[in-house]
């Protein structure tokens, strides 16, 4: 008997497509190409250019890009005007269980029509009708959005630029038919694994939004001295900033008399704890404040609150003039923007100034380490630490020289505070949180070698949480 396949058209005619069949099929199964199973011919829609109309009066206007989810996004289509629905559904009226087959742009996506929606389609799109008692239309979905079928209408792809699909092409598509019955019963199973894929991707969205939690917890915990235990033996950190307002007292002076004998500048500002009431004030222009309604929560009795300006030098920098060609052309010194900070160390600045963009401005060449933080805009409180000294613009701004403060420490305070700091930019056109800001903000500081064990562990919690996350991905 003669097992070949054959192909038999309209004028009579028989030909040999054996070469063409793609592979065997279980018996009972068989090929045939996709109009065969269609109830009318494949058509497209209207070529001519639509008259838009608003969603309120208008009629709902599909279009390839509504399609290539694989699903019918309703969210941005357009709508043209009644009139012109009343032409075009003349010729063409979509329905329950058709097939929208993508022709333009992301070709060969299919999405099946779930309801009797009342909607007219662009050329771009072409209607495939089932024939219900032939094929079932989701298994015909399926089949349409499988790679099998992918693979052939690539072959027919035409255009440069923008790909189309030609109805003649789409029209020539392989289809592999089980019977009908079976069709249901892998549409079913198809069902269960999307199911349950979905259900992963739920969960791993879930897992990664609990991750980012997790990581924001920890920073807390750190932050409130919850994180590690305490150590009597540690040195406070109230003895530790006094050394250091100590020593910048020496400096002042440039060494011209003994630490002990150096006066304090009256305009010092630096937080201290009453032994009368047991409350913080601040020395502040040669007054006492009490700041304790400001404080926003309790600190272990070794640490000790004081503001970011007294823990480092904090600046910002400048942008030379963008006219001037001479300081940019073949520049060698980094100029970091707000847009290269990344959370976490910088390794690469593309944008460079020239010796005479440095000399002839008032920047600053910050020196490794250097933690910098955005000031402006959509990225307020995105950080970053320099692996090599930069420049920046005027909107970053950057600590460096610090003391009594571990790096990683304060990094991860600025991140831990992020959020507050993107609610003090809000009020004006342009979102800022300006230096004086940043300087002004309150740091409880814990001694110094606690500072390292919170950063340890937090480096190793974060860790794990990485390694959580690369699973999932």
């Amino acid at each position: 008997m003669d097992k070949r396949h054959y192909e038999k058209f309209a004028n009579g005619s028989v030909k040999d497509i054996e070469d063409e069949i793609p592979f065997e099929v279980p018996e009972g199964w068989s090929w045939c190409r996709l109009p065969e199973l269609c109830s009318i011919p494949i058509t497209d829609g209207t070529h001519k250019t639509p008259t838009y109309s608003d969603k309120e009066n208008g009629i709902p206007f599909l279009s390839s890009k509504d399609v290539t989810s694989g699903k019918i996004d309703w969210s941005k289509i357009k709508y043209i005007t009644k009139d012109l629905h009343e032409e075009l559904y003349k010729r063409i009226a979509p329905q329950k269980n058709d097939i929208l087959l993508a022709k333009n742009g992301t070709t060969g996506v299919g999405a099946i029509v779930e309801d009797n929606s009342i909607f007219d389609i662009y050329v771009t799109l072409a209607v495939i009708r089932p024939i219900l008692k032939v094929i079932n239309p989701k298994y015909l979905l399926y089949v349409i959005n499988s790679q099998f079928c992918k693979n052939q209408f690539n072959e027919h792809l035409t255009g440069i630029g923008v790909p189309n699909l030609h109805l003649v092409d789409i029209n020539k598509t392989f289809i592999i038919v089980p019977p009908l019955t079976e069709q249901k019963l892998i549409v079913e199973e198809i069902e269960k694994i999307f199911a349950q894929i979905d259900l992963l991707e739920q969960n791993k969205t879930d897992l990664q939004t609990a991750i980012k939690q997790a990581k924001s917890k920890i920073l807390d915990l750190a932050i409130h001295g919850k994180l590690v235990p305490q150590d009597p033996n540690d040195e406070p950190a109230s003895v530790l900033l006094e050394k250091i307002r100590a020593d910048r007292t020496v400096a002042r002076a440039c060494g011209s008399a003994k630490k002990g004998e150096i006066k304090r500048d009256k305009n010092d500002s630096y937080i201290y704890k009453s032994t009368t009431d047991n409350y913080h004030y601040e020395k502040l222009n040669g007054k006492d404040v009490c700041i304790e309604d400001e404080l926003p929560f309790s600190i272990p009795n070794n640490w000790h609150w004081c503001r970011l300006g007294e823990i480092g030098t904090w600046q910002s920098g400048t942008t030379p003039n963008r006219k001037n060609s001479t300081f940019y052309d073949k520049g060698t010194i980094p100029w970091l923007l707000t847009g290269d900070l990344n959370d976490g160390y910088i390794t690469n600045i593309p944008n460079k100034i020239t010796e005479l963009a440095y000399e002839s401005t008032s920047l600053k060449l910050n020196p490794i380490d250097s933690i910098c933080i955005a000031m402006y805009g959509a990225t307020i409180g995105k950080l970053g630490i320099l692996t090599f000294p930069s420049t920046t613009n005027q909107a970053c701004c950057v600590c460096s020289n610090y003391n009594g403060v571990e790096k990683l420490f304060l990094f991860y305070f600025l991140m831990n505070h992020k959020e507050h700091f993107i609610q003090q930019g809000f009020g004006g056109a342009q979102p800022n949180i300006s230096k004086e800001k940043i300087i002004g903000t309150l740091i409880p500081l814990p001694p110094l070698s606690e500072q390292k064990r919170i950063v340890v562990k937090i480096e190793e919690l974060f860790s794990l949480l990485d390694s959580m996350q690369s699973e999932i991905s």
